[in-house]
């Protein structure tokens, strides 16, 4: 087992990542920022889905979902669709539109990292991506569970000191 000194270093190194998603985040358009990233990327690795499954995806509230999906839908690059199983629902799906602005995402995202790595050999690029991957199944699903509401009450029983009549 790693010494304390080891995790110590490792919870200021994964707090420094910020760093990192920021310079990622610089790469993007202008007209989709992260948010919009996230939801086009779960829709492609997904497939169509409902916005409160998305929302519980991107593990943000509905109200911060809708905005990220009117963003999207907006530019063309998904699609909102009545659910034939509840007209008061709307299926997303991205366009080919939406296909065309993940590949220039990956695209970028692509450059970015041989620019900033271009002094890593594959072996450690090979070896981060083995690690990060390990780091993310130790950790498993972390969204946030639905709390299990408390059992209701017993009954209380009146206690009185009086005898039955």
């Amino acid at each position: 087992m790693a010494a304390r000194r080891q995790y110590e270093e490792l919870a200021r190194q994964l707090s420094a990542i910020g760093a990192v998603k920021r310079g990622l985040g610089r790469v993007l358009p202008h007209e989709c920022p992260a948010g919009s990233a996230a939801v086009l990327t779960l829709l492609d690795r997904h497939g169509e889905m409902r916005m409160s499954r998305l929302a519980e995806l991107l593990a943000i509230d509905m109200s911060v979902t809708s905005r990220h999906v009117a963003h999207v839908a907006d530019r063309g690059w998904i699609d909102r669709s009545p659910d034939p199983a509840d007209k008061r629902s709307r299926i997303l799906r991205l366009t080919p539109a939406g296909r065309d602005m993940l590949a220039e995402l990956s695209e970028r995202y692509m450059n970015a990292l041989v620019h900033y790595l271009a002094d890593w050999s594959d072996d450690e690029v090979d070896r981060l991506n083995t690690l990060l991957a390990r780091l993310r199944t130790s950790f498993g699903d972390c969204r946030p569970v639905p709390a299990i509401p408390p059992a209701p009450p017993s009954p209380l029983v009146e206690q009185t000191t009086r005898t039955p009549a």
